[in-house]
């Protein structure tokens, strides 16, 4: 069985992979400002009437067979200094536009926006993206693996929206020395992307097939210099903070603790296109806390990674694997201890080779004794034919000056080092149809020596009407992945999974479609441990509302005892069998209305042939552009025979947008989670003073709500300042 891997590697290298750049005819010519630019949205400087004009954009949704029917003129032109884009949106029918609020980074599909996906290497993989809604909110973000965008990434840039009766205008000025790219290239990747929830159509430039994203750098033309971008010269930002800060344990009947913290970030351009970032004694208190769950799995479950020092430019390290195999998980750094410094080289060596290095240094926490720790991630990728890129990555977890045959009896022993040394292929075909991943790891640690690695692949292929995959994982007994996640062992894993899809010419409905998913997975001597089908049919209505139902049989062989209740409640033994159906559905309501939610519910079996009930409501109003209200309630009922009896679990979570500004924010949330006995509050205020300058207030406060008691408070004042050199 282990042979299919290597097979369907060889598929993956076989396909025809080369071809020129799909949408090179669509060409836009950049000059030189004849004049200096004003950003202010006000179309009266004569560069602006000099420059030449991106116009014809084509619909992606409701159909991409056609002439986008909302106009959009898109000019850029630029000086010593920045680039600059002045965009006309103008109104594709009467009525208000509509935007969730001024915060940035905001949601694509619920706003009335453009962006902007630029390629400055033209490899049709990496790059930017800048954007704003109809209301003046921000957007930008990194690019990667050819169409996502991680918004995490902040940089200095400016723009404004101003909005006329008949359209409204987005007007940025981007400073060279925000992006990255190589000295004397002339010709970069570049598309814009509109999206109008009045007429619900969404269009670009360049044309992109409706199954794919309008971020897809493979459907981007050509941005034409008449000259090389100039040179943005030295390029280095220092970023300090300052911190106050008071907490106080009420559950532990500890005194208030005050705090004062400071730190430093540093970001340095050692090219155009490769940047070193330096931290000290970092602070993640703005940072939002994780959104709660009722846990009823039986595995560790995934929150991911929301601490921007390690977002930034990391894709290279976490997109490393699998969703399920990850040799690299950033959360497992400074996990309950301080980080005392840090730096990462990141970026491109040139147009076909990717360099990311990021040493770590924490501190030893006495209370647990766990040491001092280093950790180092290196990667190096390097693209072949079109779009498909070889990777390698290595991972070093290093206990410093720590010997675990010295602890003392009843302390906790850690291990002295974890390595993990992996090859991944990437593949991507020029026109984005083919899809896939081969990967092999190894982990080290000190007296391991067989069934440490791991291997997995799958190959996607996506059409208009089609979509086909397959991926097997296989991950070794003694496979170790201390710096990851890899939350199972000794398994081997076969899903396939196909999507046909139809598309009315008439009607309500924009496309409907059946989904089959069928997952395999045993144990390395291939005896079944678990295995799920699902069948589902999903309708996409024009008005972007979405309805989905599904059935699903589910088998599982408990490997380990196990509470079914995750409550603290007897387990059911190792080795018992238990098989269920389940029905279920889906639904979203369409992003137009200012009141909008979505609705999920699910009955079946359980465990010890219960009944297992779930339903689930997000809901949202909006008094746009202002404030956004949001309530999320979650009610799972476990009907199991004894000792577990019937158990309910309530999750709650109220939340609070006001964003006074697109530069003044304030957001409270609370969550309260049944399951784990825990209420939590959470207030922040934002105040973005100048570009990538922040003051953050944060609240916080956790409670035991029955009976009520107060465990712990804290509050927090950060100052956060951004100063290039």
């Amino acid at each position: 069985m282990r042979i299919i891997p290597c097979l369907l590697a060889c598929v993956l290298f076989c396909l025809p992979l080369s071809a020129q750049k799909k949408n090179g005819q669509y060409r836009l010519h950049i000059r030189k400002a004849s004049s200096p630019i004003r950003v202010d949205g006000v179309i009266d400087e004569p560069a602006w009437n000099e420059a030449e004009k991106a116009t014809d954009f084509y619909m992606i949704l409701p159909m991409d067979t056609s002439y986008a029917k909302v106009r959009t003129d898109v000019r850029m032109t630029y000086d010593a200094q920045n680039l600059y884009l002045l965009v006309e949106n103008f109104n594709g029918m009467p009525g208000p536009y509509m935007v969730e609020s001024l915060r940035r980074d905001f949601s694509f599909l619920k706003n009335d926006n453009f962006l902007l996906f630029m390629d400055p290497f033209d490899d049709q993989t990496n790059g930017f993206s800048f954007g704003a809604n109809a209301a003046g909110a921000q957007w930008d973000g990194l690019m990667y693996d050819g169409g996502r965008v991680d918004l995490s990434w902040d940089n200095k840039w400016n723009s404004i929206v101003k909005n006329y009766p008949d359209k409204w205008v987005f007007e940025a000025v981007i400073p060279f020395k925000s992006i990255r790219y190589k000295k004397g290239i002339t010709e970069w990747g570049i598309n814009f992307g509109r999206n109008d929830l009045k007429t619900t159509e969404k269009s670009s430039w360049a044309p992109v097939p409706r199954q794919f994203p309008s971020a897809s750098l493979a459907y981007t033309g050509v941005l034409v210099w008449d000259e090389a971008p100039p040179d943005p010269g030295p390029n280095i930002s220092l970023i300090p903070y300052l911190l106050g800060g008071i907490n106080k344990d009420y559950q532990g009947g500890k005194p208030e603790k005050w705090r004062g913290d400071a730190g430093l970030d540093a970001k340095i351009a050692v090219t155009s296109s490769l940047n070193l970032d330096l931290t000290v004694n970092p602070d993640f208190s703005q940072v939002d806390v994780d959104k709660q769950v009722t846990n009823l799995d039986r595995f560790e479950l995934f929150f991911p990674e929301r601490r921007q020092f390690f977002l930034e430019n990391g894709d290279q390290f976490t997109n490393f694997g699998y969703s399920t195999i990850r040799p690299f998980f950033s959360r497992r750094i400074g996990l309950g201890v301080p980080i005392h410094f840090g730096a990462r080289l990141s970026g491109k060596l040139n147009k076909d080779w990717r360099l990311g290095v990021m040493n770590m240094q924490t501190g030893k926490q006495t209370s647990t004794s766990l040491p001092a720790q280093n950790f180092t991630v290196a990667a190096l990728q390097r693209r072949v034919f079109s779009r498909s890129n070889i990777g390698v990555l290595f991972v070093n977890k290093e206990s410093l000056n720590y010997n675990p045959e010295n602890v003392e009896a009843g302390k906790p022993v850690y291990s002295r080092y974890n390595r993990n040394f992996g090859l991944e292929y990437n593949l991507a075909s020029a026109n984005n149809f083919w899809t896939g991943k081969a990967m092999v790891l190894r982990s080290l640690s000190p007296g391991t020596r067989s069934d440490d690695w791991a291997h997995a692949a799958n190959l996607q292929y996506t059409s208009r009407q089609w979509s086909i995959g397959w991926q097997h994982e296989f991950v070794g007994r003694n496979y170790t992945a201390e710096v990851g996640y890899v939350p199972r062992r000794g398994y081997i894993k076969m899903t396939p999974a196909i999507t046909r899809l139809f598309f009315p010419k008439t009607g309500p409905l924009l496309s409907h479609g059946p989904q089959l998913t069928s997952t395999h997975i045993f144990d390395t001597d291939m005896r079944r441990t678990d295995n799920e089908n699902l069948l589902s049919y999903g309708l996409v209505f024009r008005n972007r509302n979405t309805l989905t139902v599904w059935g699903s049989n589910t088998y599982i062989q408990l490997l380990q005892s196990f509470d079914p209740t995750n409550y603290g409640k007897d387990s059911l033994a190792a080795g018992t069998q238990h098989n269920w159906n389940t029905i279920g559905t889906d639904y979203v309501s369409k992003p137009q209305s200012l009141f909008t939610y979505a609705l999920s519910a699910r009955y079946g079996g359980y465990y010890a042939d219960g009944k297992r009930l779930m339903l689930n409501g997000e809901f949202g109003y909006r008094f746009q552009p202002y404030v956004s209200i949001a309530l999320t309630a979650n009610y799972n009922r476990l009907d199991l025979p004894k000792p577990w009896a019937l158990n309910d679990f309530w999750l709650v979570g109220p939340r609070l947008d006001v964003t006074m500004t697109n530069t003044l924010f304030f957001t409270g949330f609370l969550q309260y989670n049944e399951q784990v006995r825990n209420m939590n509050v959470n207030a922040r205020f934002q105040w973005r003073y100048r570009p990538a300058s922040d003051l953050f207030v944060v609240y916080t406060d956790n409670y035991l709500p029955e009976p009520f008691f107060v465990r712990n408070r804290a509050l927090v004042l950060k100052l956060v300042y951004w100063l290039n050199l």
